[in-house]
């Protein structure tokens, strides 16, 4: 089972570079989006978060009180590791279970800590990150979730580094501020179609 690991700091353009394989027919797994459903109304981890942390955490909806959560986990590494806990081997159970269907040639995990995590770097085949500097998350994270300059770097100071993310790729894909749309485009044009001759072999 051919399989890239998708990942790069936040305001990286994950996103928009996993969209630009979907267009190109590559299943994708994505791991946040897997985590924001066990977390919305009804997710199968909000009964144990709520067990955990109480009520408080849980919005008027029944999801997840993200801000809240955010707030917590950002002061206190012990919440953090108890978040963990809960989130992360749903989260694996089911990447593992959206992995195993998959079809096509091979396919992408989306993985925003994938450098973080550990283990991830053994259970796919390649690791691809895109790739910018740290200024330029800063701007896009600013105007994009209108968070403060001091949001963004508390936020950045827990992923791992530009040079550790580098480090552990296999392919980058470079996403800076000179990138447009066309030049992404061509960039994964490119490693798709050397993702399918690997594949192959």
């Amino acid at each position: 089972m051919f399989s890239i690991g998708l990942t790069g700091g936040i305001g990286s353009g994950k996103s928009t570079v996993a969209d630009l394989f979907a267009a190109r027919g590559v299943t994708l797994v994505d791991a946040d989006l897997i985590a924001h459903q066990m977390t919305a109304p009804g997710g199968v981890a909000m009964p144990l978060i709520a067990s955990e942390f109480g009520d408080a955490f849980v919005a008027p909806n029944g999801a997840l009180d993200r801000a809240k959560m955010r707030e917590l986990v950002f002061s206190d590494d012990t919440a953090k590791a108890r978040l963990e806990a809960i989130v992360h081997p749903l989260i694996r159970a089911e990447t593992e279970r959206q992995r195993n269907a998959a079809g096509g040639a091979y396919h992408i995990v989306v993985v925003p800590l994938l450098v973080e995590s550990g283990d991830w770097k053994a259970r796919v085949s390649r690791v691809l990150v895109v790739d910018c500097p740290v200024e330029t998350q800063i701007a896009r994270v600013i105007k994009r979730n209108a968070f403060t300059r001091e949001q963004v770097l508390a936020t950045i100071a827990k992923q791992a580094t530009r040079e550790a993310r580098i480090a552990a790729a296999d392919d980058i894909v470079t996403n800076d501020e000179t990138s447009t749309l066309a030049s992404l485009d061509q960039q994964v044009k490119t490693l798709h179609e050397r993702y399918l001759e690997l594949a192959s072999l």
